[in-house]
């Protein structure tokens, strides 16, 4: 086992991706990163001829498989895919663009920004706007998913630990604080934080210092908040889920990034970004997009918001066969379009609920009568099970649909998986086809 890498690891929290060739023990590479509670992606690598090889790697943890020699098209999908989001800040919409002046505006200052907005806006797309034109810009920027890391292991990539502060601790470890120091430190979906580890970070804002697990003295950062939300903090500080002087700690200062759908001239604009995009990526002809198909995107609900579109367009470059991508190409959920007018037409907040998914086997005009018979939970597990299969995996935006937390989310999956139900795997995860 690379045992360099772990150090370096330790050493570096900032580090947002591993590449491991398949000839190491990667099964035993992430054993010991769990062990240490280092939370990062393994991306292996080897000779494209060795399938089996390959999927051994991803079935012992491997987030995706590179082959060799590498692609510089593939080595830049697989980074982006690993980071979770695309940085390009695209603003065509005066809704959009006043919220980036906003963000301008403040980003020169050191107060804490708070950014609010649904799952998939952009909003860590902002945040990194506003640490590029921070006094702070030469610094690092280092982003943490409070919502993508299990409990046990947040406060140790937050704060790091020292040698044997755990089973499993081999060695100090540095946190993100420590990591971010001189630049700014994005908490990405704060509200997910567990209300006990909130008040172990509000002493960490309110100090300027952080506690390593098992140190003995505390340590000195100097770092800029952002922190993400995709709920009403004000109501979760209500519901005693979120700490109110930690709310007010963060909002300094607000931004509320609009839904896709309440910023129709950003769509079209986007759509070409991810379609150019795209067909790159895929070495595929750069098409256009048709008149019919910019009118199907506008009339698109936008529930997924950018994620959502990013997706269709990666789907729509890759269906495309004429010389431009037209609506046939981009395949839309018919569910998630309004029923009159475009997407400019979608009133304001409160957005209307997403319809439930039908259960399996329903007939049409009696989704209500065919769920007689059936538990509670098997109608909870037919729900939750089949927007995680809309959202082609991804927890945040099931989350987000079914009005629940994303760890409420994982402990359900969680259960499934251990009573030997098929349960999506998030995006990025799945088993690669075999190589040719």
């Amino acid at each position: 086992m690379p045992s360099r890498g772990l150090e370096r690891l330790r050493a570096a929290a900032g580090v947002d991706l591993v590449l491991m060739e398949i000839g190491h023990d990667i099964a035993a590479f992430v054993r010991a990163l769990a062990s240490e509670r280092i939370n990062v992606p393994i991306v292996a690598c080897g000779s494209n001829a060795d399938a089996g090889a390959a999927v051994a790697a991803i079935r012992a943890g491997a987030r995706e498989f590179l082959a060799l020699p590498p692609d510089p098209d593939l080595i830049a999908a697989i980074l982006e895919a690993a980071s979770g989001e695309s940085h390009t800040l695209i603003v065509r919409d005066p809704l959009m663009a006043a919220c980036v002046r906003r963000a301008g505006q403040v980003a020169a200052s050191e107060a804490s920004v708070l950014i609010c907005g649904e799952s998939g806006t952009g909003k860590e797309v902002l945040a990194r706007h506003i640490h590029r034109r921070s006094r702070r810009s030469g610094g690092p920027f280092v982003a943490l998913n409070c919502a993508a890391i299990p409990e046990a292991l947040l406060e140790s990539e937050l704060f790091g630990h020292e040698k044997g502060a755990f089973s499993g601790a081999i060695a100090r470890r540095i946190g993100k604080f420590e990591a971010a120091c001189g630049g700014t430190l994005l908490l990405d979906e704060i509200s997910e934080m567990d209300i006990r580890l909130q008040a172990k970070l509000l002493r960490a804002l309110q100090e300027r210092e952080i506690d390593r697990l098992g140190g003995s003295a505390p340590v000195k950062v100097d770092v800029r908040i952002v922190a993400t939300t995709n709920r009403n903090l004000v109501a979760e500080t209500a519901a005693g889920r979120f700490r109110e002087d930690l709310y007010f700690r963060l909002n300094v200062v607000a931004l509320t990034v609009p839904p896709l759908a309440q910023r129709p001239a950003d769509i079209p604009a986007l759509a070409r970004h991810f379609a150019h995009h795209y067909a790159e990526v895929n070495g595929l002809p750069d098409r256009p997009l048709a008149e019919d198909g910019i009118r199907s995107l506008l009339a698109h609900a936008w529930r997924g918001n950018v994620r959502e579109l990013e997706n269709a367009m990666h789907r729509a470059v890759l269906l495309a066969d004429g010389e431009a991508i037209t609506a046939a190409a981009i395949e839309l959920d018919p569910a998630n379009t309004p029923a009159t007018g475009p997407a400019a037409l979608v009133p304001a907040r409160p957005r209307p609920a997403p319809a439930a998914p039908s259960l399996p086997d329903v007939p049409a005009g009696g989704a209500v009568a065919a769920l007689v018979g059936h538990s509670m939970d098997e109608v909870e597990r037919a729900l939750i099970l089949q927007t995680l299969a809309h959202t082609l995996g991804n927890r945040t935006h099931a989350a987000t649909i079914l009005g629940i937390s994303i760890r409420a989310l994982r402990n359900k999956l969680r259960d499934y998986a251990r009573e030997g139900m098929a349960v999506p795997p998030p995006p990025g995860a799945t088993v690669p086809a075999p190589f040719t």
